[in-house]
């Protein structure tokens, strides 16, 4: 199954240009099985998601995407947002209580060095970035950002490498051109987020560009 894990809709996501709906029959003719609605900050009303999903006859799955200290965390099985949640191991514990799941979005950012001169300056960014409070409490990082330049992605697949963590792919769908670059391939049939977060926790799956290829880093 192919599933977008990363998406943002208005006007719940203030910087989307997506409606829910043109966001989900968008991604169904681009060959995906599914997708979650990860809004910034914003949890989806459990009733809407599953009036969406069955309007369209799709797997439409909530999510949220927090913006933490140590970056954003796509994450899977919360409910409702919490003061305390920017602060990433707090956020971590609320994600235990849940049972649920975290991925670390788009690494790069803030982490990857615009100015490389040498090979070792690199490895000195992936392993600032590895120490990152956050990842140590992930199921995954995301190895293929939809809206990402080939050199973030690279990063971020070099961090996954580096770290010998799990990648991700998600589209960070923000406009109709950024849906469908990619998406993360789990191995077994997804029905509930239940089922989702059990494979994410497991690692049964694995990042997949679906454009040309050179622009974007598959896993």
């Amino acid at each position: 199954m192919l599933i977008d894990l990363h998406t943002h809709t208005r006007p719940l996501s203030w910087d989307s240009y997506l409606s829910a709906d043109e966001l989900i029959e968008r991604s169904k003719k681009a060959g995906l099985d599914g997708i979650c609605l990860s809004e910034h900050d914003y949890f989806w009303e459990p009733g809407k998601v599953l009036e969406l999903a069955k309007r369209h006859n799709y797997l439409v799955l909530p999510a949220i995407e927090i913006n933490t200290e140590d970056g954003h965390m796509l994450c899977y099985g919360l409910e409702k947002y919490v003061y305390g949640m920017h602060r990433s191991l707090e956020l971590a514990d609320y994600i235990k209580e849940a049972n649920g799941a975290m991925v670390g979005a788009h690494p790069y950012r803030r982490q990857m060095p615009w100015v490389v001169k040498e090979e070792k300056d690199y490895e000195e960014a992936l392993e600032r970035a590895s120490r990152n409070a956050a990842y140590g409490h992930c199921a995954a990082l995301e190895r293929i950002n939809g809206r990402g330049s080939v050199k973030e992605n690279t990063f971020s697949a070099r961090l996954c490498d580096y770290m010998r963590v799990p990648g991700t792919a998600g589209s960070d769908a923000h406009a109709i051109g950024d849906i469908g670059k990619c998406a993360t391939e789990f191995i077994n049939t997804i029905e509930s987020i239940e089922d989702l977060i059990e494979e994410l926790r497991a690692g049964r799956f694995r990042p997949v560009s679906l454009v040309a290829e050179g622009v974007l880093t598959a896993g």
